[in-house]
């Protein structure tokens, strides 16, 4: 197995959340399905051991942490999925452990796609981002990873 660490399950809620959490509700489910459908999209990522909630803002982003059955060792047991109002991406859990550093390392990540995006250079060696690298597309997806960065980024850190 590839990774030994665990991230800090003192950051994440598991789920299913109690129905008298005040973060529990459809917008969560809506959000956990399409994270659990983006994780199973790729062959290593087929069987979810458990689910955590590390963050979520109804309909903008959504942070969850899974614990899988991975299919090749060199694929770690503990996966990061972000998804919502931005494009789905995961992170291994080995090289992040909370939500905070899962979204600054979101935002770093997709930001380096909107600046080659902008300047037409390729996007092949990014982190793949579900939409055409258009200066457009590009322009979109910075406003909202902007407000990622200075509106919820700050309320995950500690």
């Amino acid at each position: 197995m590839v990774n030994a660490v665990t991230p800090d399950l003192s950051k994440v809620s598991r789920l299913p959340l109690a129905a008298d959490d005040p973060e529990s509700g459809d917008d969560i489910d809506a959000a956990l399905l399409e994270a659990r459908q983006y994780l199973q999209s790729y062959n290593w990522g087929k069987n979810i051991k458990s689910e955590y909630l590390g963050y979520g803002a109804e309909g903008i982003v959504y942070i969850f942490l899974f614990e899988i059955l991975p299919s090749r060792p060199d694929v770690p047991q503990w996966i990061w999925v972000i998804v919502g109002d931005v494009p789905p991406a995961y992170m291994p859990g080995d090289d992040v452990q909370t939500p905070y550093e899962v979204l600054d390392g979101y935002i770093g990540a997709m930001e380096d796609w909107v600046e080659a995006a902008r300047q037409g250079k390729s996007v092949a060696k990014l982190i793949p981002v579900n939409v055409d690298a258009n200066p457009a597309n590009a322009e979109t997806l910075a406003s909202r990873l902007k407000f990622l960065d200075e509106k919820v980024l700050p309320l995950l850190q500690e």
